[in-house]
Formats: C-alpha cells, sequence, structure tokens
C-alpha cells in the first residue's frame, strides 16, 4: 500500500487576506486609470479622425478645381462672395447659438452644396429634389471626388441623407473657399481681427485688417465641444480645440 509522502500532505498555497486586499486594490488603481486614459484616447482618435477628412475633403475641392477650372459652387454662392466664401453652421457658445458663415438671401449656406457635386449626387438620396449638381450640370464627367461614409440619417458623422458632411462629433465641417482668386482665403471665422489678431495659425493681415490663409481652400471642425466664439481669440477658450486644416 503507497503512504502519502511528506510533501503530499502539505496544505495548497492560497492568498492570504492581506494579499487578496493588495490585489483589489491594484486592480482598482488600474481600472480608474484607464477611466481617466481611455476618454482621451477616444478624443485623439477622432482628432486625427476629423483631420485625415477634412484634408480629403479639402484635396476633392481641388481636384475639382484641377479638373474644370473653377470651384464647386453655385452662381448664388459666386455672387454673394466678399471676398470669398464660407460654407458654415450653427454652432453653440456660452452665450447661444452663433452663425457661421456668409449669408445667401439671409440664409447660411452649409457644406451639402459642395458634397453634393463632389460625390457626384444629382438629387438628394431617396428624394427628387435636385442638388446643385442636377442633371450633372456641375460635374458633367461624372467623377466621384469624395467618397465618404453615409450613416443614412442627419445627424450622425459623415455624410447625411441630407448630403452635409459632419465631424466625429455630428458637427457639419466648414469650408470657405477662394472665390476671387487672389491665391488667398479668408474664413468668416478666422478672418475676423477678435479671432486671429497676431497672425494666430500662421494667417496673414490683410490691408482692410481681416486675417487670411496663404491658400485657396480652408476647412475646419469645431472640435470635441462643438462650439465656436467669434470674439474669443483662436487659442484661446472653445476655440482652443478646434481642428484645422491649415495648422
Amino acid at each position: 500500500m503507497n503512504r502519502p509522502t511528506p510533501e503530499s500532505k502539505q496544505p495548497a498555497a492560497a492568498f492570504t487576506l492581506v494579499e487578496l486586499l493588495t490585489v483589489i486594490a491594484i486592480i482598482g488603481i488600474l481600472a480608474s486609470l484607464l477611466l481617466v486614459v481611455i476618454p482621451h484616447v477616444i478624443t485623439a482618435a477622432k482628432i486625427k479622425k476629423a483631420t485625415i477628412q477634412m484634408n480629403d475633403l479639402a484635396g476633392a475641392i481641388q481636384s475639382y478645381e484641377s479638373a474644370y477650372g473653377h470651384f464647386p459652387v453655385s452662381k448664388a454662392v459666386q455672387a454673394a462672395a466678399n471676398p470669398d466664401f464660407t460654407y458654415g453652421a450653427v454652432f453653440q457658445n456660452h452665450s447661444g447659438s452663433v452663425t457661421v458663415g456668409t449669408l445667401v438671401t439671409n440664409s447660411i449656406v452649409l457644406n451639402a452644396e459642395v458634397v453634393a457635386v463632389l460625390m457626384n449626387f444629382t438629387n438628394y438620396p431617396g428624394t427628387a429634389v435636385p442638388t446643385p449638381d442636377a442633371n450633372f450640370q456641375a460635374n458633367p464627367q461624372r467623377t466621384a471626388f469624395l467618397a465618404p461614409n453615409q450613416p443614412g440619417d442627419t445627424v450622425s458623422p459623415g455624410v447625411g441623407t441630407d448630403l452635409v458632411y459632419r465631424d466625429p462629433w455630428g458637427h457639419p465641417y466648414v469650408i470657405s473657399l477662394d472665390l476671387n482668386d487672389d491665391g488667398l482665403c479668408e474664413d468668416a471665422v478666422y478672418g475676423a481681427p477678435a479671432v486671429s489678431a497676431g497672425g494666430i495659425n500662421g494667417l496673414i493681415l490683410q490691408a482692410d485688417g481681416s486675417y487670411a490663409f496663404h491658400g485657396r481652400v480652408m476647412v475646419w471642425s469645431a472640435g470635441p465641444d462643438g462650439l465656436v466664439d467669434t470674439n474669443l481669440p483662436a487659442n484661446q477658450g472653445v476655440n482652443s480645440d478646434n481642428v484645422l486644416t491649415w495648422h
């Protein structure tokens, strides 16, 4: 008959109460660190995504101009340019709402006009309502210069059924175009001295006191907070997290 050896009679090793409490404490600390880090990682990823999307959008606009010799804008927008044009949106700030963009017949114009032409949409999805590219008049070559995600609604990031291109936080991208062909692009927000005084973000002071980008296309996002203040410097407060293609 085999008898148990002395070693087999020893009890199995086990955690002491102190060791268990120490492990639980360490897990709690790591979890709390993750709760702090994860939101920053997600925000950084969205900022990177917005930057890529805006650069793709600016590149598509420039490709269209190379193909046709002009920007993908309507005659009404061209006529309203003073000197350039900003496709904007209504944003919020701590004081309420602020309208960003150049007005056409007292209305703000969102980026859908440009996006429809770049994506070769002649009608708004699921409707008989024509876009500025009706009958391919703005894009006769029928080239799809832009192919972003289409979420199928009018609030999610991507190009909605209203053809508005929204950033990763669900806010419309702002587009400004050099429509007077002087090589300088003036944005409705960043052209203001109150926002860009001193040449913040590398903008150039013009003779009339406004600021402009030395280039032809500007695209920007209101960033993670979705807030814009037209009376605050670009690097302060709610404007400091805006995402810009030229900076």
